[in-house]
Formats: C-alpha cells, sequence, structure tokens
C-alpha cells in the first residue's frame, strides 16, 4: 500500500489537505485510522471513515491486479467456479433440522443474515457457531477459528462455555462409539480452554467503531489465518440512531456490505451477520420485515428469518438475498424448520 495520496480517487480539496498535513502514502492513511484522520485534517469522522473505505477498496483493487498480472482479469469457466463452491467446506451445528434447511450447515465463502425480533436467538446461535467453526475435521468440523464482533452486548461468556462443554462431550461421545485413531488424537488438543481461546471478541459501540473495525479486519486475518468464521452480532443497531444523512448511511452499508464480501472470499470465511426487524407501514397493513431497507436485503447471500411460533420454540425460513419476505410470507411456510436454540438438545439431536 505504498501508493502516492496524490493518486488516490479522492476529491481534490481533501487530497490537498492530505498533503498539508504530511500524509504520503495510502498505507499513513489507514495506519491513522478515522478519528486521528478526522483531527488531523479537521474534518468529519465520517467523512475521514468514508474516505478511507475508498482507499482501502482502491488499494484492494490494485493488489489484485498486481496478482493477476499485466492487469488482467481472472479467467475460468462455470464448471470450475462450481467445483470451487463445491469445495468449500460448512461449518456445522449438529442440529439436524439448522444443518438440512443450509444444505449442509453454514457455507465458507458466503454471507448469512440471521434476522428476528429480540430474544428469538439470533446471538445464541452466532455463539453456537463460533464454537462449531472449532471442531475437528475428523469429526466433521472446518477446525478453524473465529472473530465475534459485537456491538450490542449481547455476548454471553458464561453461555459460551456452556455450548463448548457440551460440544467437547458430544465429540467424545463420539470417539467412544467410534474408537478411531483420529478421534482420540484430535480430542486431545480440542477442550474448553482450546475453545475459548480461539474466539476473538471485538466490542464496538458505534458505527463508526465498526466499520473500522471490520475495513482493519483483513490485517487481523492475515496473522490469523485459521479463521473461518466472522459474526458481526447487531449489524442494524449501529446505524439505526443519530442518522440525519441517510444518503450517508447507505453508503457506509453498501461500503461495509463489499468490505464484508472481499473478507468471506479471500479468507475462506463464513460471515455471519444478525439483524433486527423493524415494521414496514403500508396502505391497508403492516409488516415486519429485515431492518436497513431493500437495498441492504442484497448484502447477503443466504436470509435466515427467525420467530415464534405457538408450540415450538422458533421457526425458522431460508430466503436468498434477493427476496424480503413480510411476516405474512413467513406464516405460509417457505422452507419451514424447527429449530430448538440449547446445548444439549442441539449436540444431542
Amino acid at each position: 500500500m505504498q501508493r502516492e495520496v496524490g493518486s488516490l480517487p479522492l476529491a481534490p480539496a481533501l487530497r490537498a489537505k492530505l498533503v498539508a498535513a504530511g500524509f504520503q502514502t495510502a498505507q499513513e492513511l489507514l495506519e491513522t485510522g478515522p478519528c486521528g484522520l478526522s483531527k488531523e485534517l479537521g474534518i468529519s469522522k465520517e467523512e475521514a471513515l468514508e474516505a478511507l473505505q475508498v482507499v482501502r477498496q482502491d488499494c484492494h483493487g490494485d493488489a489484485a491486479r498486481t496478482a493477476g498480472g499485466s492487469g488482467t482479469t481472472r479467467k475460468c469457466t462455470a464448471l470450475e467456479l462450481l467445483e470451487e463452491e463445491q469445495a468449500q467446506g460448512f461449518i456445522i451445528t449438529f442440529c439436524s433440522a439448522l444443518d438440512n434447511i443450509l444444505g449442509g450447515g453454514v457455507q465458507l465463502t458466503k454471507i448469512t443474515e440471521i434476522c428476528g425480533a429480540p430474544g428469538v436467538g439470533k446471538t445464541q446461535l452466532c455463539m453456537q457457531l463460533a464454537v462449531d467453526v472449532q471442531i475437528p475435521e475428523c469429526f466433521g468440523g472446518v477446525a478453524g477459528e473465529a472473530v465475534f464482533i459485537d456491538t450490542e452486548g449481547s455476548f454471553m461468556v458464561d453461555r459460551v462455555v456452556d455450548i463448548a462443554t457440551a460440544c467437547v462431550q458430544h465429540c467424545q461421545l463420539i470417539a467412544e462409539a467410534h474408537q478411531e485413531e483420529d478421534h482420540l488424537k484430535a480430542l486431545e488438543t480440542f477442550s474448553l480452554e482450546s475453545i475459548l481461546s480461539h474466539i476473538y471478541y471485538f466490542r464496538c459501540r458505534d458505527y463508526i467503531e465498526l466499520l473500522a473495525q471490520v475495513y482493519l479486519l483483513p490485517d487481523f486475518l492475515s496473522e490469523h489465518s485459521k479463521v473461518r468464521l466472522v459474526v458481526v452480532d447487531g449489524i442494524a443497531f449501529p446505524f439505526r440512531h443519530d442518522f440525519e444523512d441517510l444518503s450517508l448511511r447507505t453508503r457506509l452499508l453498501n461500503g461495509l456490505a463489499q468490505q464484508l464480501i472481499i473478507i468471506a472470499n479471500d479468507h475462506k470465511s463464513a460471515v455471519v451477520l444478525t439483524n433486527q426487524m423493524t415494521t414496514r407501514i403500508g396502505q391497508n397493513q403492516s409488516t415486519l420485515v429485515p431492518a436497513l431497507g431493500e437495498s441492504w436485503g442484497h448484502a447477503a447471500t443466504v436470509r435466515l428469518i427467525f420467530h415464534w411460533d405457538n408450540s415450538q420454540r422458533m421457526v425458522l425460513q431460508n430466503w436468498t438475498a434477493m427476496q424480503i419476505p413480510s411476516y405474512n410470507d413467513l406464516q405460509r411456510g417457505k422452507k419451514r424448520a424447527v429449530f430448538t436454540p440449547n446445548a444439549e438438545l442441539t449436540y444431542g439431536g
């Protein structure tokens, strides 16, 4: 990232301020961060953050072109793309209903969005996935690590301990039943302490911290190459308050979505987001829909919507990113599956 500041695709006035402040390369800008850049240039944090997004995306494009050689784009056939996608693993949950509806589990290199009302089990599932991603390969897992970005303060380490303990016990039962050498060897390092030490937790209290963390994440993932899951628990929460400029919010969300896609593809990781529900007022009725609007609905590859059912803990729906279902659509029962977010039940069934 040694590109000169004067060649960056920024407004001329902003480039002039950067040069006057002594910035010479893109790397220096990225190391300064949004807060530092705001103070140095006398601009708002939002403007600084938007400028850093442009710089990082531009530098990433340069790196991709350099890797491809002579500025050419990568060429491949549809069959090669299919084979690559089929070769990517899944994060299994040991909940058959959930794994079946997802086609085997949460797929790596894809963005999965989990939507639902408060208390329906979104954070619970994210904590479970942070444990499940570490399941050894001989048990059907990917033997990875997890990054957990928390915007709402909902992460409960005591609950993670319960889930991790149940997961280890479940794998021990499998090993005892099969008595295979690779199972027994894997359990030597697959323990509660190991699981907890490979969940990297970040607390972001506003959208500036969230965006900064996501844009700095590639550097962290380069140093922690075993990470196969990135969770953003509460993608909507930081963007639903203190925003007068909705066009700015849309631009920031679009940039965030693009960065998450890059992370998923470049680092062969699953990206899992949780989203809140909001009420859409129509002419004759109101409907519950995922927050952040229709444009955000195109960000995720898979959208899961959780809702309460009378006799069951919850019911989950599977939708593609192009579909924005209403609550009435949910009641019609498209791809329904019962999911119980409970450590003992999940790993026992």
